[in-house]
């Protein structure tokens, strides 16, 4: 198979095309776009085409239908009611307080549903099309430092990482995080070949952009950016040194300017910045999404809720357990040892050599996001570790075509005189069989914990199984027998071998039903966080309405799962669908102190709000994100995620009755997620209680379509319930 190494000519027995007229005209142009430049072989541009056609159909099948995470999309739905809330990314559209997150993944999805209408697909469009972009990305990166066929194989490795297929399938800003991610390494290895500075600034411009869509995490690439840029780039020291000056100082400017706005203007001007404990989102970033997550300390949950863990315990061995092995740990044993072996064969490379950085890169940012995931203490979802998949992926392609040009030359040495050089090249020769074989058992014991579970992960295994034992033996019997042919069927048997068990993960994720909020592929193969499961698909829906029901507030709402337990992170969820089976049903819905909240009393509350800016205030935001989907109506979520968000005092929810802005509230003393008490009991004492039987009735639907006990509560108790405020309440 002489296409992995790049033929040195363009005749058309290398299997290349003969370079065509250069006439600059639209219509060679257009040919060009489609069958590639004419250096490349012929199969190039096709193949990434398939590559494309197929990420795109996992990640758009059924696109109607995908949910997505209702937290979110609740928010992207108060952008489009209101510029502020936009601007801010806060949960509801009369800007009471904010989600959790930079808002640059809400406003890009924001824009396709002011552009398209508000509404399932417009949604989820976004995300196909950036987990699109990034695989068509990784392919040109890959390629132009080792060729077609790597890249190729980089590209197909990532379309199939199951939970970046899972991701791309909901609303988490994830997908534009890593498309970010992916336009910074872009820049940064244009800036290490030419020795520019403005590849590098737009490098960190971009690293800046994915800043502002999921903070911290967007900096773990970081390290290893400053690293090959400082040692592989063309120009002096010096030069070296002052272009990354440059660039840090664009990367600061990029990443703060919607953070200084926003910690500028004043507090009584704005929302409160949901999740930090002094309204700033200073403190979001260092604490929170910042130092929390590493450490498991968080300043607005505490270590308790910041703790948890939905992917399994910390430890070096966490992202290979039944959790998440099936999820992203298929490539990571071939990685490893081709990103070794790839930096031991090119040692002696001069320092500005392009294939080495480009290995440097890639290993650092596979390295890096593997230690911070499987070290992190802090909240851990399963679909954070679609970040490192680029890293595997493009080890995936890059190494393996290292490894196998390696593997040549110790088949050419068998036979030779045992010289010096000629020993190492035999030595080579096993590197490439070892890394398949070695891939090919971990997908065995991956698929043989889910065995049982479907048709196609029984096929998957067999494939495995047959396809890798062909590929080993072919492999070695071609070294000994210096036989081409043997080893590029080999070669294409080991390519078969360590995609087979991805694509069977990624073909579920793309043809099951998701859960929103924690998205993962494949089967359950087990649960964080008790290990309590959701329906199937995990996706309870929001108020009982079915997919793109429009609410009484115009557009159209796609629901999503929204049953997380108390102290998970804003959007990620502990419920584990048919495949994560974690966490607890029916939290999103409760109102708190046992009032459900229910389709009867929201048209109730729409009756009765009397000019009011809010529907209702509640304790948290999963339930304000799933009634604000059902009235099409702003709700106040005074406390934030968790229900320990200092959003709502007793001072500002007196100014609000009285301005006439709320008139309804929720309240319950419950602890957990409750009312603050002393709003709680103020209201008690002050406000007029609201009988169930003012707007309950036998057949009303309620907001939750869950089963679980929680969603069973009565619709009052002692607790807590439903109270009416008005101007005259507040003496």
């Amino acid at each position: 198979m002489t296409t992995l190494a790049p033929p040195p000519t363009s005749s058309p027995s290398s299997g290349h095309r003969a370079a065509p007229p250069a006439d600059g005209g639209f219509v060679a142009r257009g040919r060009r776009l489609f069958t590639g430049p004419a250096e490349d072989p012929r199969w190039t541009r096709p193949a990434l085409w398939a590559i494309l056609l197929a990420a795109t159909a996992l990640y758009a099948w059924n696109i109607t239908s995908i949910s997505g995470n209702s937290f979110y999309n609740a928010a992207v739905y108060s952008g489009t009611k209101s510029w502020k809330a936009f601007f801010f990314g806060a949960l509801d559209s009369g800007s009471f307080i904010t989600v959790d997150k930079p808002p640059f993944a809400l406003w890009v999805m924001g824009l396709s549903a002011r552009a398209f209408g508000f509404g399932a697909w417009q949604l989820a469009l976004p995300m196909v099309a950036v987990g699109t972009g990034s695989v068509a990305l990784l392919h040109r990166m890959v390629k132009r430092d080792f060729g077609p066929v790597a890249a190729t194989v980089a590209a197909s490795a990532l379309a199939l990482t199951p939970i970046t297929v899972a991701i791309n399938r909901d609303t988490n800003p994830d997908p534009i995080l890593v498309f970010l991610m992916l336009l910074g390494a872009a820049g940064l290895l244009k800036a290490v070949r030419t020795g520019r500075l403005m590849p590098l600034v737009w490098s960190a411009v971009a690293i800046g952009f994915a800043f502002n869509t999921k903070m911290m995490q967007a900096y773990v690439v970081l390290p290893a950016f400053f690293l090959v840029y400082l040692w592989a780039a063309h120009g002096s020291l010096g030069r070296r040194i002052r272009h990354l000056a440059v660039a840090t100082v664009a990367l600061a400017v990029s990443s703060a300017w919607w953070m200084v706005v926003v910690d500028l203007i004043p507090a009584s001007s704005r929302p409160y910045i949901g999740g930090s404990t002094d309204n700033t989102v200073w403190d979001l970033v260092i604490g929170y999404n910042g130092f929390g997550r590493i450490f498991g300390a968080s300043s607005s949950v505490g270590s308790a809720g910041n703790g948890a863990s939905f992917g399994g315990s910390a430890g070096v061995h966490r992202l290979f357990n039944e959790i998440m092995g099936g999820q992203i740990s298929w490539l990571i044993p071939f990685a490893t040892i081709a990103l070794i072996a790839g930096l031991i064969l090119r040692g002696r490379a001069p320092r500005t050599d392009a294939r080495r950085a480009a290995l440097m890169l890639w290993g650092g940012w596979f390295v890096l996001h593997y230690l911070t995931f499987a070290l992190a203490e802090g909240t851990f979802h399963p679909y954070y570790v679609t970040a490192m998949a680029p890293g595997i992926a493009a080890l995936a392609g890059a190494g393996g075509v290292t490894l196998y040009r390696a593997f040549r030359e110790g088949s050419a040495a068998m036979g030779a005189p045992p010289a010096r050089a000629e020993s190492r090249a035999w030595g080579r020769g096993w590197v490439l069989p070892a890394a398949v074989a070695a891939s090919a058992a971990w997908a065995i014991v991956l698929l043989q914990r889910v065995s049982g579970s479907g048709t196609r992960y029984t096929v998957a295994e067999i494939v495995v199984g047959v396809a890798g034992t062909v590929a080993v033996l072919g492999l070695l019997a071609g070294r000994f027998t210096r036989r081409e042919g043997l080893i590029g069927f080999a070669a294409l048997a080991a390519v078969v071998a360590l995609l087979a068990g991805p694509a069977a993960y990624s073909v579920s994720a793309a043809t099951s039903a998701t859960n929103g909020t924690n998205p993962t592929a494949g089967p359950s193969t087990g649960g964080g966080m008790g290990g309590m499961g959701g329906g199937p698909g995990g996706s309870s829906g929001t108020g009982g309405r079915s997919m793109g029901a429009p609410p009484s507030g115009g557009g159209s709402v796609p629901s999503g799962t929204d049953t997380r337990p108390s102290g998970s992170e804003t959007g990620d969820s502990g419920t584990g669908s048919d495949r994560t089976g974690g966490g607890q049903a029916g939290g999103g819905e409760m109102g708190g102190g046992g009032t459900q909240v229910s389709s009867a009393m929201i048209t109730y509350l729409k009756k009765h709000q009397d000019g009011a800016t809010w529907l209702l205030a509640v304790a948290t935001d999963q339930t304000a994100s799933s009634i604000i989907l059902e009235s099409g109506q702003p709700v106040i979520s005074m406390g934030g995620w968790s229900g320990s968000d200092n959003a709502m005092t007793l001072a500002k929810l007196k100014s609000l009755v009285k301005s006439g802005k709320l008139r309804y509230i929720i309240v319950s003393s419950d602890g957990g997620q409750g009312t603050n008490s002393e709003i709680a009991t103020w209201v008690k004492a002050h406000g007029t209680a609201v009988k169930s039987s003012a707007y309950s009735s036998g057949s009303s639907s309620t907001t939750s379509s869950s089963t679980s006990s929680a969603s069973s509560t009565s619709s009052t108790s002692s607790t807590g319930g439903l109270y009416r405020l008005d101007a005259s309440d507040v003496g």
